[in-house]
């Protein structure tokens, strides 16, 4: 029994020493290649921001039309002209479909092959090469072309000054942005419950103002495993980076029902912050996605 619990304290240990900040410290010079250095925050992107919109408008806009049949409360409450281009859009995606032989309705295919369709790959999330580091994310199909969004880290997003201690506490998913600006990517626990309280209080009848399903097995957005991406050693190199992408107010209010991300307290006038991954590399099928940690604004 002593040896089974020991055990099991160093592989949690394993996990969460990547957020205990005086192991970090000790630690960074022994491991150069775990670390990635950027001149200054505002220069910490690979990807433009409009880049990373166009990618996201296009995925969750797949993902509208494969659910079609069952956008039809939201469709009411939407403008006419944007009703009528969903519409069209939909006519000319099943005609398309139907020349090609596919007899298979609109609203069948799993978010992962809508990914596949979309942007030539899927990730899934599945036990990773990495000896007692739990899951991992890996490409299951299809390549990852350099400079893509591979996924997203969803969770609730808490500001500077928002209290955040009690799901803290052995939450190894807690990621910190260049501001301060922390996102908890847990998806059990007391911040599985926060999650769905704050994703509760933002929903306007028929709209969702994000998406819930990754704390579930069956989610609706393929991206949204970015939490449950190891870090880098020595011997993996990273072929991720994590990206900072704060969601834009002309964002379609339809489409927001695919954002993993909410925030703990309200403001109408604030940007949602969401942060993406997106591949240094290209990646194959089968590799595993392994992402840096640590980033040093110099």
């Amino acid at each position: 029994m002593p040896g089974r619990l020991l055990r099991g304290l160093w592989q949690r240990w394993r996990r969460y020493k990547y957020r205990f900040v005086p192991w970090i410290a000790l630690n960074l010079s022994h491991n150069p290649r775990t670390l990635r250095y950027v001149p200054e925050e505002s220069k910490d992107k690979v990807l433009s921001d409009e880049d990373v919109l166009g990618t996201l408008l296009q995925l969750f806009q797949a993902l509208f039309l494969n659910d079609f049949s069952k956008q039809s409360d939201i469709l009411a409450v939407l403008p006419e002209p944007v009703k009528s281009k969903y519409q069209d859009l939909w006519a000319v995606q099943h005609q398309r479909e139907t020349l090609l032989g596919n007899s298979q309705p609109q609203n069948t295919f799993k978010p992962e092959e809508v990914l596949y369709k979309t942007l030539g790959f899927c990730v899934v999330r599945a036990p990773s090469s990495v000896i007692s580091a739990g899951k991992g994310v890996f490409v299951a199909k299809g390549l990852v072309p350099k400079g893509a969004v591979v996924s997203m880290y969803p969770g609730t997003v808490y500001q500077k000054h928002e209290p955040i201690f009690f799901q803290s506490i052995g939450n190894p998913f807690i990621f910190r942005c260049l501001d301060g600006v922390l996102i908890d990517g847990n998806d059990k626990g007391i911040s599985k419950v926060v999650y769905r309280s704050c994703s509760g209080r933002d929903r306007l009848g028929p709209l969702k103002m994000s998406d819930s399903t990754w704390l579930t097995a069956e989610t609706d957005n393929p991206l949204a495993v970015g939490q449950y991406v190891n870090n880098c050693s020595n011997e993996r190199a990273a072929n991720v980076c994590y990206q900072e992408f704060d969601v834009p107010a002309v964002f379609p209010v339809e489409l927001k029902q695919y954002l993993p991300n909410t925030a703990y307290s309200y403001d109408r006038h604030s940007l949602l912050r969401c942060v993406v991954l997106i591949a240094l590399r290209d990646i194959k099928q089968g590799e595993e996605l392994f992402s840096n940690y640590y980033t040093i604004v110099s």
